[in-house]
C-alpha cells in the first residue's frame, strides 16, 4: 500500500482478529498480502476484517473477511463482534449495520465489551450449504469417519450460517484428534467450497460444548459461526431449546435462534493492541 494503514488487534474468546479500516481509500488486500500479514508474529490473525466503503445505503461499511491462509470468506461471528465494537467506539452508536458476502448483518452493543450480532437465518438445503450431491435430510448425512483408535465419527448435521459447517455429535469432544481429522474433512469432496468441521457434545437442553477446525484457519480457541451452527442443528434435531449457551475452548457464547429464523450471537470482545502496517509490510 502507498501509505501506512493502522490496525487493531483484537480477540473474541481468544479467536485472533485483526480489524483494518480502508474506508475512504482505494486500496484492497490481495489474498497473498493477507496471507503474508497473517503469518507474521506481530500481526498474526485467525481472521482479518477489512472495512471498505459501504456499497448499500444505510450501512457502515462493506466488510471483507480473510482467513490466515489468504482465502476470503463470507462470515465470521467473532470478527463481526470486534468490528461492531470498533465502529461503536468511533460513532457512539449502539446499533450498527454492515454488509458482508453473507448479506446485511446488524450489530448491537449490550455493554462496554459485549456485542450481539445478527448472523441471519440458517440454510439447510443441500444446494445452499453446499454439498456435492443431494441429501433429503441434512440433520444427519452419510459421512462416516473411521479412526485407528477410539470411536468412529458419523452422521454429521450440516448447515450454512453464512459459511458451510458440518457438526459431529459426540460424547467427548476431547476424544478425537481434530488437528488430524479436521483438514481431511474440510477438503472432503462432499464439500465443494470446503467446510468448517465441529465436534459437539450436548450437555443439557440449554448447553452445548464445541471444538472446531475452521476452514482456512485451523484450530482456534473460538469460532462464532460454529457455535451458531451447533446451536441451530441441535435445536433442529430436538436435542436442545432454541436459546443455548455454547462453550468453546475460549469461553461461552450466548446463541438464540429466534422465531423470525435469525440467529443472534452475543459474546465479549477484547482490544489487545494497535499498530501500523507500513508499505514494506504490505508489499
Amino acid at each position: 500500500m502507498s501509505t501506512p494503514v493502522s490496525f487493531r488487534k483484537m480477540n473474541g474468546l481468544g479467536n485472533e482478529i485483526m480489524v483494518v479500516d480502508l474506508r475512504g481509500r482505494a486500496e484492497a488486500f490481495t489474498p497473498a498480502t493477507a496471507q503474508a500479514v497473517g503469518r507474521r508474529g506481530a500481526t498474526h490473525f485467525d481472521q482479518m476484517m477489512v472495512l471498505h466503503n459501504p456499497q448499500t445505503a444505510g450501512t457502515e461499511a462493506y466488510v471483507r473477511i480473510y482467513n490466515v491462509d489468504g482465502s476470503e470468506v463470507e462470515a465470521c461471528g467473532n470478527g463481526m463482534r470486534c468490528v461492531g465494537w470498533v465502529v461503536a467506539e468511533e460513532t457512539g452508536r449502539k446499533a450498527l449495520t454492515f454488509e458482508t458476502r453473507a448479506g446485511i448483518l446488524e450489530a448491537r452493543v449490550t455493554d462496554a465489551r459485549r456485542i450481539s450480532v445478527d448472523m441471519g437465518p440458517p440454510r439447510f438445503g443441500w444446494r445452499d450449504i453446499p454439498l456435492a450431491r443431494p441429501f433429503d435430510d441434512t440433520r444427519a448425512i452419510d459421512l462416516p469417519v473411521e479412526q485407528a483408535e477410539g470411536p468412529a465419527l458419523q452422521s454429521p448435521s450440516v448447515v450454512n450460517v453464512g459459511n458451510p459447517h458440518a457438526v459431529f455429535w459426540v460424547k467427548d469432544i476431547g476424544a478425537y484428534d481434530l488437528a488430524r481429522i479436521g483438514p481431511e474433512l474440510e477438503t472432503h469432496p462432499l464439500f465443494p467450497e470446503r467446510a468448517n468441521i465441529s465436534l459437539a457434545h450436548v450437555v443439557s437442553r440449554g448447553s452445548i460444548m464445541v471444538r472446531t477446525w475452521e476452514r482456512g484457519a485451523g484450530l482456534t480457541k473460538a469460532c462464532g459461526s460454529a457455535a451458531c451452527a451447533a446451536a441451530v442443528c441441535a435445536a433442529r434435531k430436538g436435542l436442545t431449546e432454541r436459546h443455548v449457551t455454547v462453550t468453546l475452548p475460549g469461553g461461552p457464547l450466548d446463541i438464540e435462534w429466534r422465531a423470525d429464523d435469525h440467529i443472534w450471537m452475543t459474546g465479549p470482545v477484547e482490544l489487545e493492541h494497535e499498530g501500523v502496517l507500513d508499505a514494506v509490510e504490505m508489499a
